[in-house]
């Protein structure tokens, strides 16, 4: 399944899925924030696991959406 990448300003916000217990699957967003001489990173795991890397995967890119909603520039 591919990776969303979202973008704001110096951040990137990539949603991406990985394989949790019990055949589950995890919604996860890493946060990257380049300032220019340094790249600082952050990852977020969506709280509750899904069925499906479908549902995991847009569980995700909400996380991501909310994540940089909430940046102010």
């Amino acid at each position: 399944m591919d990776d969303t990448t979202y973008t704001k300003g110096i951040y990137t916000a990539t949603a991406t899925v990985c394989q949790a217990d019990g055949g589950q699957f995890q919604g996860m967003v890493a946060l990257v924030c380049d300032h220019g001489d340094a790249l600082e990173s952050l990852i977020y795991k969506v709280e509750a696991t899904a069925a499906s890397e479908e549902e995991a995967l847009h569980e995700a890119k909400e996380l991501a959406q909310r994540i940089l909603g909430e940046i102010e520039l």
